[in-house]
């Protein structure tokens, strides 16, 4: 537990903070028991197997990432929980039936090694040249022991199904890694003493060789210790071959630099534009207006130049996309001899596809359906112009098509290779898209979905959900357990629920303007946005106060313990998940210090001055009327940690305030959860405690 500075506010309930304490996990346990008391009961059961069956439908879409000729898929269901690595031909996966070949079973190692492994993700070693199949024989497996970030990393034989004996394995840390060759790996982990930043990540990348110990690593690249990270990764692309390392300075500053000649050469453009690397390509998309050399280039556009010109000297990058105030760029992904430009305009998606071979002429895909989100991948971009385009809904299940770029107009279209099923009836519901005036004006979209004979009398159960921070846009999806667990439920009148979901600013949904519109001091932007399409529902009469419901987690538990603390007159009940709640205190509890760039720093007097305006376990006060409230998190996260939520329940239900009620699940990190049953389990006890809060 850090202890705090004279200087810092009265904390009774430090002494939550003590992660694994014996104490805390015995105020944990009891207020579990209550919680559970409340809301487990027979319909609960029926609620949570209901979300189980969604999460573990063998009909999910198997999606897939070609490595090779192989499709590799990473598979969780009823009988492996815990997951299953493997892999498949395309013929194959084609069929209704694809015959998987079974790499490694999580659930099997998990036994045999008497540790809840999570599986979080595999770097494959790019096969010799001239290999006849093209296979990925190696891989450095990335394995968690509780569902937090930190990882052990092992070397895997794809085809020996097996850990290399005397291979890679790196201890369980917050580690990043990449292949330099067959015996060689550029690692950033925690080396011992000094080997961390501030924000708990690998200040250092160092260069490992096979049988070498990492302690004695060779230092290769290394940043401050008041920065966020240091990445360094080798690009292996045939003909391209190259080190690059990445000093990230906060969560929107970085310096991308190339290894040349034994010396790291930086990029020189300004921190907040966004860097990556194509074969001879350098694409750029800044996040504040940027004016080089006398030209101005709006914040959210996107650049390209030939890296080894601009290296050189030549800062005159073509555009390749420029910003509206309606249309922004939210991805971007290669073909061999293409670009895909993934799009939001007014929250509904549009693809272009970009030739750098006819100047970056560019072309719109014309399989983006209004009020849904469309996005389009390379499948391979070493090896032909195939793209995988996912569209999905909040009423139309995924669907997964499979398209050919060509030149022009050229190109065989897509074609549906996989599709979800429909877990609830949608033909009774349809999508709505609204805009709230937020308090200084500004246009809010937002989109509703609930009945088609919905009556506007106020009386309907409504959970608007949100997040509004990190550039992050929440944009219309398929989700069979908010069609289960929220619009099909029913109140003894026969009214069913209304779900909302609200773009405010801080997130990416406009592009990098409309994020930092609420940052830091203008924090209180995103909680107005969301305060206005509240209170937007409650004036069209689609609810009312008592019904009206608030859901969100992380930085968009912070959003609702806003809500909670200063607009408790606009909700009948909060559900706020993994939580940022201590602003105070956030920048020393686990990642908390790397999101100081978006929040502030609170060790600042004048930044302090602005962030208890927004610290919502800093605006308790007693004899307020507080809406039912729900707090839930995970002992395991190691990003946010447990501990604000703890602290939050504990200082309400010491003022007094009884409708507060806590549940912390003993594993699952920020997620909450690190299998689909531990996941089933927190979706219904959310949803049960909103939907009794809100219809009784």
């Amino acid at each position: 537990m850090t202890q705090p500075a004279a200087h810092e506010p009265h904390d009774e309930f430090l002494w939550l903070e003590d992660i694994y304490g014996t104490g805390p996990l015995d105020w944990v346990r009891g207020q579990n028991a209550r919680t559970e008391a409340k809301l487990v009961n027979a319909e609960f059961a029926g609620l949570e197997a209901g979300i189980l069956e969604v999460l573990d439908s063998d009909e999910r879409i198997p999606m897939v990432t070609k490595r090779g000729s192989w499709y590799y898929n990473f598979w969780r269901d009823k009988a492996n929980p815990r997951g299953l690595l493997r892999r498949t031909r395309w013929e194959s996966y084609l069929t209704d039936s694809p015959e998987w070949e079974v790499l490694l079973d999580v659930d099997a190692l998990a036994e045999a090694e008497g540790i809840e492994w999570v599986y979080a993700g595999s770097a494959f070693l790019r096969p010799p040249a001239g290999d006849p199949d093209g296979g990925y024989r190696r891989a450095l497996l990335r394995l968690s022991p509780d569902g937090g970030d930190a990882v052990r990393i092992r070397e895997f034989d794809v085809e020996d199904r097996a850990f290399v004996d005397g291979g890679f394995d790196i201890p369980v840390a917050k580690s990043y890694v990449s292949w330099l060759d067959a015996d060689t790996i550029l690692l950033g982990t925690d080396f011992g003493p000094g080997s961390l930043t501030s924000s708990s990540y690998p200040r250092s990348s160092r260069i490992l060789r096979r049988g070498t110990a990492p302690a004695a690593a060779e230092e290769y690249f290394e940043v401050p210790a008041d920065h966020m990270l240091a990445f360094a990764g080798h690009d292996d692309t045939p003909g391209f071959e190259r080190d690059v390392a990445v000093d990230m300075i906060d969560f929107f500053n970085s310096r991308t630099h190339v290894r040349r000649d034994g010396e790291w050469v930086a990029v020189e453009v300004p921190t907040d534009v966004n860097v990556e690397l194509h074969r001879n390509w350098l694409l750029l998309r800044p996040r504040t207006d940027w004016t080089p050399a006398g030209r101005t280039f709006p914040a959210g556009s996107l650049l390209a130049a030939d890296l080894e010109r601009f290296l050189a000297g030549d800062r005159e990058p073509a555009v390749l996309f420029s910003p509206d105030e309606r249309t922004s760029l939210q991805s971007w992904s290669w073909t061999e001899h293409y670009l895909l430009l993934n799009l939001l305009s007014d929250v509904s998606s549009r693809i272009l596809v970009l030739d750098p071979a006819a100047g970056w002429a560019g072309r719109e895909l014309a399989d983006c359906p209004p009020l849904h989100s469309v996005e389009a991948t390379g499948v391979d971009d070493e090896d032909g112009d195939d793209y995988w385009l996912v569209a999905t809904g909040f009423l139309t299940p995924s669907t997964l098509s499979r398209g050919t770029l060509g030149p022009g107009a050229a190109g065989t279209g897509t074609t549906a290779v996989k599709a979800s099923p429909s877990f609830f009836d949608a033909s009774g519901y349809r999508v709505e898209q609204h805009f709230a005036t937020s308090k200084d004006g500004t246009r809010v979209p937002y989109f509703q979905v609930g009945p088609k004979d919905l009556v506007c009398d106020g009386g309907n159960p409504t959970v608007l959900s949100g997040y509004g921070g990190f550039e992050i846009s929440r944009t219309p999806a398929y989700s069979g357990t908010v069609g289960r667990s929220w619009l099909e439920r029913r109140t003894a009148g026969g009214r069913g629920g209304v779900y909302v979901l609200a773009n405010i600013r801080g997130g990416g949904e406009y592009g990098p303007a409309w994020h930092r519109a609420a940052l830091q001091a203008n924090r209180h932007r995103a909680y107005e946005d969301f305060a206005a399409v509240a209170q937007d529902l409650i004036e069209r009469g689609v609810t009312s106060r008592e019904r009206l419901g608030c859901s969100g987690g992380s930085n968009g538990g912070l959003l609702v313990g806003n809500m909670l603390t200063s607009y408790p007159h606009l909700f009948g009940a909060v559900s706020c998940g993994v939580p940022l709640l201590d602003m105070r205190r956030y920048t020393k509890l686990s990642a908390g210090y790397s999101w100081i760039a978006e929040y502030g720093d609170p060790d600042n007097p004048e930044h302090w001055e602005f962030i208890r305006t927004f610290s919502p376990y800093h605006l308790l006060q007693a004899g307020t009327e507080y809406p039912e409230t729900f707090i839930w998190t995970a002992t395991s996260d190691d990003r946010v940690g447990p501990v604000q939520a703890r602290k939050m329940a504990a200082r309400m239900l010491g003022l007094g305030v009884e409708n507060v009620w806590f549940h912390e699940a003993l594993e699952g990190g920020h997620a909450g959860a690190s299998d689909n049953r531990q996941a089933a389990r927190l979706q219904a006890l959310s949803n049960a405690f909103l939907w009794q809060a809100l219809t009784r």
